[in-house]
């Protein structure tokens, strides 16, 4: 199914495996704390956030294991290193909510989309996931595919 476009914003990476691994929850947009040739890269394109996760520590939210690779242009001494930990600018109430989320009830904060906004900010959207359990994932498929083969069969007799 193609997806919207949202006039305005320049998706740089999508974590399409996330809505499949976890019950997502509440949707959350977050800042991100980038250096200069972290945003040319994403400028380019050239990022991902499939393996990532946010972790909360000393009341701020950190985002883990996103890869952003090096800008080729900006030359060994000033560029980034492309896995580091990058801090997610939330509210204080927003990051005690998710804090609480991790802590008591076990979730996890899952990337969902990153990109840039209508004011060329690079902004991160993020959400309390529960993983699912493997039947939860089949159950998943299995209406996936009878919907799309509904679909199908209306297309054929109409």
């Amino acid at each position: 199914m193609a997806e919207k476009k949202e006039p305005g914003r320049k998706i740089v990476a999508d974590n399409r495996k996330a809505r499949f691994n976890y019950e997502i929850g509440e949707v959350v947009e977050a800042g991100i704390s980038l250096l200069g040739s972290e945003v040319k890269s994403l400028r380019q394109g050239r990022a991902t956030i499939g393996e990532s996760y946010a972790d909360a520590k000393g009341g701020e939210i950190w985002l883990v294991n996103a890869n952003i690779p090096e800008y080729l242009q900006a030359g060994p001494f000033f560029n980034h290193e492309p896995k580091r930990r990058r801090k997610l600018l939330l509210h204080k109430r927003q990051i005690a909510k998710l804090a609480q989320g991790i802590e008591r009830e076990g979730m996890t904060i899952v990337p969902l989309r990153m990109y840039f906004n209508e004011r060329g900010k690079a902004k991160l959207e993020i959400a309390l996931g529960r993983g699912k359990k493997l039947h939860d994932k089949r159950e998943t498929e299995k209406k996936r595919d009878w919907n799309r083969e509904k679909g199908r069969l209306l297309r054929a007799k109409g």
